[in-house]
């Protein structure tokens, strides 16, 4: 059901069985699509492409501009995947010439208060908790957890699979399968919990263990903890892809903290 009390701009391509509560506000060139539910007060922006069957909450602002000085104007895309949930006042910007659109995968959940800036890519069946803060051109990869209060500063890749404790800054980048935390951020084991939830087996989570002691348990440097994994590990698809995250980092990986040797001293 589309309310009548709704602002619905006519360019605005709307999909079957939406609905629409009063007072939301669909600007032009907006696609949303079939099954969605836009509830009061949320406004989507011009450039946004709303999936099926996603949920936006009231308050939530999708597709305005981005809070960058070099933007012009440029047309450009906030989009976000089919069965996704925006919950209250969740902002999503547009994307800039660098990547031209902003992304938000399929079957997320972002919860009140989270910021997605221009140019983030995230993956699909991400949990973004309470008031999140993603700068710009900041990479989630599928099945993230970030948990309420963190951020990510521009730039910055979180990988598949990972946990981003609470109140915590990801500074550097957060490579596949790995919870992370404490100030500065650094490794706090692997994130086993996230792993059995989505039908790792015993023998591959014990090998993606092994695999981060050599790089953060035992004192090797980077270089030669790659060479090591490289040689001692058989080919598989977590060995390379936790290989092809660390070796295509720009900004570095996160460490592991001096003055522990328990990997899961504070879970």
């Amino acid at each position: 059901m589309i309310s009548p009390l709704a602002h619905i701009h006519p360019n605005a391509q709307i999909g079957e069985n939406v609905t629409i509560d009063a007072f939301a506000v669909i600007q032009g060139e907006v696609t949303i699509g079939d099954g969605t539910h836009i509830m009061s007060h949320a406004v989507i922006m011009e450039g946004s492409i709303i999936g099926k069957n996603c949920t936006v909450y009231p308050g939530a602002i999708i597709g305005a501009v981005p809070q960058d000085l070099k933007f012009v104007g440029e047309k450009t895309t906030a989009e976000v995947g089919d069965g996704s949930t925006v919950r209250e006042c969740v902002t999503i910007n547009r994307g800039t010439k660098d990547k031209w659109r902003t992304v938000v995968g399929r079957n997320c959940l972002l919860m009140a208060y989270a910021h997605i800036a221009h140019d983030c890519i995230i993956g699909n069946n991400v949990i973004i908790a309470n008031a999140v803060q993603l700068a710009g051109h900041v990479e989630v990869g599928d099945h993230a957890i970030l948990s309420g209060l963190s951020g990510a500063v521009q730039f910055t890749r979180i990988g598949a699979f990972t946990y981003i404790a609470g109140n915590t800054v990801v500074r550097k980048d957060v490579p596949p399968f790995v919870k992370a935390a404490r100030e500065p951020m650094s490794f706090a084991g692997i994130n086993s919990v996230g792993l059995q939830r989505n039908n790792y087996s015993a023998e591959k989570i014990t090998e993606i263990s092994n695999i981060y002691r050599v790089l953060f348990v035992e004192k090797n440097t980077t270089s030669t903890a790659i060479e090591k994994i490289e040689s001692t590990f058989s080919v598989s698809p977590e060995r390379d892809s936790i290989l092809d995250f660390i070796k295509s980092s720009k900004t570095g990986i996160i460490k592991r903290p001096s003055q522990s040797n328990n990997e899961d001293n504070i879970f």
